[in-house]
């Protein structure tokens, strides 16, 4: 059984975007990635989002895992208002 990755919003591909956002959360201790409080680097976030969006497909009888891949990869998504104000601080309108 192959283990099934998250995939980032497109949003999240750039990295201009990324450091920023990842900026933000180190300096500023902002939660940027939706289901990602607690995580005090973007990447933990999104770690952190990934298990609670798997962790909630556990709640029947097959596993996360099964159910996870069944479902497809779990997608990894930026706080809309956040992304907003960091494009429009890049110059991104």
């Amino acid at each position: 059984m192959a283990s099934q990755q998250a995939e980032r919003a497109a949003e999240l591909q750039d990295p201009e975007v990324r450091a920023e956002l990842d900026r933000r959360v180190r300096e500023e201790g902002e939660t940027v990635v939706k289901a990602g409080t607690g995580g005090t680097s973007l990447d933990a976030q999104e770690r952190l989002a990934e298990g609670r969006k798997k962790g909630g497909l556990s709640r029947t009888t097959e596993s996360g895992g099964d159910r996870a891949e069944s479902e497809g990869a779990v997608l990894i998504e930026p706080d809309e208002k956040k992304l907003e104000e960091v494009k429009k601080d890049l110059g991104r309108d």
